[in-house]
C-alpha cells in the first residue's frame, strides 16, 4: 500500500481576504453599481412626475409622494392634443425608416464589399468624412429643398411624412453602409462562389444566403434607425407643420413650450408610454444587439 507524501497531499485553498477579492472582482460591481444609479436616478424623478399630482419637476424632494393616473387620463382624453395620433404617426415614420435604412444600407454595403469599380474607396471615404459634419449644418438646406420640391411633388415636400422619411433615409445611409461594410467583409466569398457554381444569382445569394448570415447587424441598424427616428425633434418639427401629421416628440413638447414647468406630469407621462416600444424592442432582440455591434470589429 503507497503512501502520499509531504508535498504530494493536496492543498486546501487559502481563503481570500475582502480587499483582495475586492481588487481583483469587487471594484468592478461597485463601478457597475455606480453607473446603474447614474442612469436610474433621473428616471425616478420622471415616474414621480408621470405619476404624481404636483405636474412639475421642480422642488421633488419626495419622490412617489402622490400616486395618480390624472396626467395620464388628461394626456389620452385632450383633444387639442392627439397624443394617440402623434404616438401612430411616430410608430408609422421610425418603422418605414427602420426597414428602409436596412434595406438601403444593406443593398450599398454589398455591393461595396463584394463588386470592384471605379471610385469604390473614394465613396467609401466620401460617406465617412460626410458623417463627421453635425447635421445641424444642412437644416437650412433641407427645409429649402423641401421648400422646392413642395412646388413640384407636393407628396414628398414639407409637411409630409414621407418628406421627412426621405429625411432620415438620407442622413443614415453614410453610417450604416460603412458599418454593415466591416460586417459584409467578414463573410466568405468563397460561399458566393460555391452558389454561382450551383446557378445561383446575385439576387438569389443577396437575399437568401447573405442577409441570413447577418441578421444580427441588421437588427442593429433597424433598431438604431428606429429610435433616432422616433425621438428626434428638430427635424421632425421643421418638416412637420400640421398638429395632426407630428410626431410624440413635436406633439409633447406643446405641454411644456408656453410656460417653464407648466404641464412637466402630462410631459413627463407621455415621455413614459411613449418609451414603451422601445424598452420592448430592446428585450425582444437583446440576443442580436451585442453580435451585431460587434460582427465587423475582426475584419474591415
Amino acid at each position: 500500500m503507497s503512501t502520499l507524501t509531504r508535498s504530494e497531499l493536496p492543498v486546501a485553498p487559502r481563503k481570500r481576504s475582502a480587499l483582495q477579492m475586492f481588487r481583483q472582482s469587487g471594484w468592478r460591481h461597485a463601478v457597475a453599481a455606480l453607473i446603474v444609479i447614474y442612469a436610474v436616478f433621473p428616471l425616478l424623478y420622471a415616474f414621480s412626475a408621470a405619476f404624481g399630482e404636483g405636474g412639475t419637476l421642480l422642488g421633488s424632494n419626495r419622490l412617489f409622494s402622490t400616486l395618480s393616473l390624472n396626467n395620464f387620463r388628461e394626456l389620452l382624453s385632450d383633444p387639442q392634443n392627439p397624443f394617440v395620433t402623434w404616438f401612430l404617426n411616430s410608430m408609422f415614420i421610425s418603422s418605414v425608416t427602420a426597414v428602409g435604412t436596412v434595406l438601403m444600407g444593406a443593398a450599398a454595403a454589398y455591393a461595396f464589399s463584394r463588386f470592384r469599380f471605379r471610385g469604390r474607396k473614394t465613396g467609401l471615404m466620401s460617406l465617412l468624412i460626410i458623417q463627421m459634419f453635425p447635421q445641424l449644418l444642412a437644416f437650412v438646406a433641407i427645409f429649402l429643398l423641401l421648400a422646392s420640391l413642395s412646388e413640384v411633388y407636393p407628396f414628398l415636400g414639407l409637411n409630409t411624412q414621407l418628406g421627412l422619411i426621405m429625411v432620415y433615409l438620407g442622413g443614415a445611409l453614410g453610417a450604416n453602409t460603412f458599418l454593415m461594410y466591416g460586417v459584409f467583409n467578414t463573410v466568405p466569398k468563397e460561399l458566393d462562389e460555391a452558389a454561382r457554381i450551383d446557378g445561383a444569382t446575385h439576387a438569389q445569394i443577396y437575399w437568401t444566403i447573405i442577409l441570413r448570415l447577418i441578421t444580427p447587424i441588421l437588427v442593429v441598424v433597424g433598431l438604431l434607425a428606429f429610435i433616432a427616428s422616433f425621438s428626434d425633434f428638430l427635424l421632425a418639427r421643421i418638416v412637420l407643420q400640421d398638429p395632426d401629421r407630428w410626431t410624440v416628440a413635436v406633439g409633447l413638447y406643446q405641454f411644456v413650450s408656453v410656460e417653464f414647468g407648466e404641464k412637466w406630469g402630462v410631459f413627463t407621462a407621455g415621455a413614459v408610454l411613449s418609451a414603451i416600444p422601445v424598452v420592448l424592442l430592446f428585450l425582444f432582440l437583446q440576443r442580436y444587439i451585442v453580435s451585431g455591434l460587434t460582427g465587423g470589429a475582426v475584419k474591415g
